[in-house]
């Protein structure tokens, strides 16, 4: 049985002391035996939380990662860099970083290499935007975008990975996936994964990140193929993020 993750995306918010208490308020809430959850932290506060969330359950994520594994890349942070920092997650390829800033499935692949070489645990996002779903092009776009992974970095790479499927469609639009929406694409993922590698496939975890929040966790991770979910916005309130993950 796959052990099922929640994992809390803050973004760019909060500030040092928001991100310290947070840490903190979600370390209080957890009880013995707690596991498989995380927290992706801005870097110039992955210290910071590092220092409260080390030795407990929760394990730290960044946000993204470097293409390229040093040199002159100014603004850039390496997956050296974050392994230094305790990172044991890093996102490669969210929505947000695909539609503003321009990472191609090419560089995701590269980021997802780059954090592999270093022992960390790449979270690959995947998803379609909304004019893509109208166009029913759901399948061609994850196709395209695990498969960019696959080619570069083998088949085999994804039994140390995370995959999180995010339909950016569904994400602060006002349109929401059915839970039926959300297990048909994890359903596909997985399958496709199957075609080369079935073990790989039956153990990977596959988050949903399409706007989680209590009222919606329990039903969707009651779903055979969702595996926990990335969450957003709900993970910025403790009391929120924890009733969350309790719904796995």
């Amino acid at each position: 049985m796959r052990q099922s993750l929640v994992m809390g995306n803050w973004k760019m918010n909060g500030s040092r002391s928001e991100s310290q208490a947070l840490a903190q308020a979600i370390v209080d809430g957890l009880n013995a035996g707690d596991q498989g959850i995380a927290v992706c932290v801005p870097f110039v506060y992955l210290s910071d939380v590092r220092g409260i969330i080390e030795s407990t359950p929760v394990a730290l994520g960044a946000q993204n990662v470097a293409d390229q594994e040093k040199g002159a890349f100014t603004g850039e942070i390496s997956a050296a860099m974050l392994k230094d920092c305790g990172c044991t997650y890093a996102l490669v390829g969210h929505s947000e970083r695909r539609t503003c800033y321009g990472d191609t499935d090419q560089s995701v692949a590269a980021r997802f290499c780059q954090a592999q070489k270093q022992g960390i645990v790449p979270v690959l996002c995947i998803g379609e935007t909304l004019e893509e779903r109208e166009q029913d092009k759901t399948f061609a776009v994850i196709d395209e975008q695990l498969n960019a992974v696959i080619d570069m970095a083998g088949i085999e790479a994804l039994a140390n990975s995370v995959i999180a499927y995010e339909p950016v469609w569904a994400i602060g639009t006002g349109k929401t996936a059915t839970d039926e929406q959300a297990q048909e694409v994890h359903k596909y993922i997985r399958g496709l994964i199957a075609e080369k590698n079935q073990d790989i496939a039956d153990k990977i975890q596959i988050l949903y990140g399409g706007s989680v929040k209590p009222d919606n966790a329990k039903a969707l991770f009651a779903m055979p193929d969702i595996d926990g979910g990335l969450i957003g916005g709900a993970s910025l309130d403790a009391e929120s993020f924890l009733s969350i993950y309790r719904s796995v």
